[in-house]
């Protein structure tokens, strides 16, 4: 139980008194001094902090929570069976079967008939999918299709004249930018979350590509899926992941860049899955040790370690010891950055990308095609 203390502030007025003397002139009434006016508030850098109270109100309404169900084995022995009763009684474990299953997330309609975006690890081999609005409305979702590799997955709802968020740009935003996140952590629905971006293009060792956003707002259980809004109100990634050694929230979270996760998206409405394309080679990171050996100022670009044989590579010309510096018009810093170009493009699509070979630059011609998967 926490004690108030009240504190009291005595104002004592001291009088001097003396006998009254009539040759003595009264005391001249010294002039009192006032108080100087009060300061404006020091802010110390100057920066007026953003407020999120407009974004909120005109698009948090596009964002959803999402609660997916894997059925229990229709098999499994409940309570209530007699035979539960019986096992229970003479021994022998009954066989309980597969427990329901269930996860939690969120999402945001990004078009006004229903198309929705979330994490594909949030409906991942879920039967049941459901969609609660902020108007309480409930919604069971279709599942149009998920991409593990991406963690992007696309439902929808069979409604009209839904609220749609604004999609921005990822590349227009920089590190130190606030941005807010709008999810539902632990259920709590329609909680909002502010940080910065702390930077950009960030690799994870997990097999993916993917250039994450990485911030430091705070997401935690069933965020994952919702919206990453910059100061404009526009969703510049779906956040994904956080770096944790509890299981919660350490101030490192990361968000899927909205322009990777709409290309995904266009590919899962259009044919349920997505093709990625291949040119056939093995990359490896280039260091600044191997880039001067190369004779290369800079360690940017992606090196070609080996190149398959007959495959599109070969066929273009690219050889190993060739980094590969622009593809499809798009620069080349590293290797995640050639990776990702090659899986967007639709095999069978001949793309120019540019090569450093013994100091020169070389143009080419490469056909990607499909990969197997």
């Amino acid at each position: 139980m926490l004690n108030k203390g009240i504190g009291v502030t005595l104002a004592l007025l001291l009088a001097a008194c003396s006998p009254k003397q009539d040759d003595v002139p009264p005391p001249r009434a010294e002039k009192q001094a006032q108080a100087p006016a009060a300061a404006p508030p020091v802010t110390g850098s100057g920066v007026q902090l953003p407020s999120f109270v407009n974004l909120v109100k005109q698009q948090g309404p596009a964002v959803v929570n999402i609660s997916a169900m894997r059925q229990a084995n229709g098999n499994a022995m409940r309570q209530g069976d007699p035979l539960f009763e019986f096992f229970r009684r003479f021994g022998g474990a009954p066989d309980m079967g597969e427990a329901p299953q269930s996860s939690l997330g969120s999402g945001f309609i990004i078009s006004n008939d229903g198309y929705i975006l979330t994490n594909a690890h949030v409906i991942d081999q879920t039967d049941v999918v459901t969609v609660k609005l902020t108007d309480k409305r409930q919604f069971r979702a279709k599942v149009i299709g998920a991409d593990v590799y991406t963690d992007v997955a696309l439902i929808k709802i069979d409604a009209k004249d839904l609220p749609a968020v604004k999609i921005g740009n990822p590349a227009s935003v920089e590190a130190g930018e606030w941005v807010a996140a709008i999810g539902a952590p632990f259920g709590f629905e329609s909680s909002v979350t502010v940080g910065v971006v702390s930077a950009k293009g960030r690799l994870l060792p997990n097999g993916s590509y993917v250039p994450f956003i990485q911030t430091d707002v705070a997401v935690n259980p069933g965020n994952s899926g919702g919206p990453l809004f910059s100061t404009a109100g526009e969703v510049i990634g779906i956040n994904s992941q956080i770096y944790s050694q509890t299981g919660g929230y350490m101030g490192i979270s990361f968000a899927i860049p909205i322009d990777i996760a709409m290309g995904i998206s266009d590919q899962l409405k259009e044919s349920g899955k997505v093709i990625r394309g291949r040119i056939g080679v093995q990359l490896q990171e280039l260091t600044q040790d191997i880039a001067s050996s190369l004779g290369l100022k800079n360690a940017e670009g992606a090196l070609v370690a080996a190149v398959q044989r007959g495959g599109p590579a070969a066929k273009a010309g690219i050889q190993p010891g060739d980094v590969v510096v622009e593809y499809n018009g798009q620069p080349v810093q590293q290797t995640a950055d050639l990776a990702r170009l090659v899986g967007g493009t639709k095999p069978g699509t001949t793309v120019a990308a540019r090569v450093l070979r013994d100091g020169k630059s070389v143009d080419v011609k490469v056909t990607p095609d499909a990969l197997e998967r």
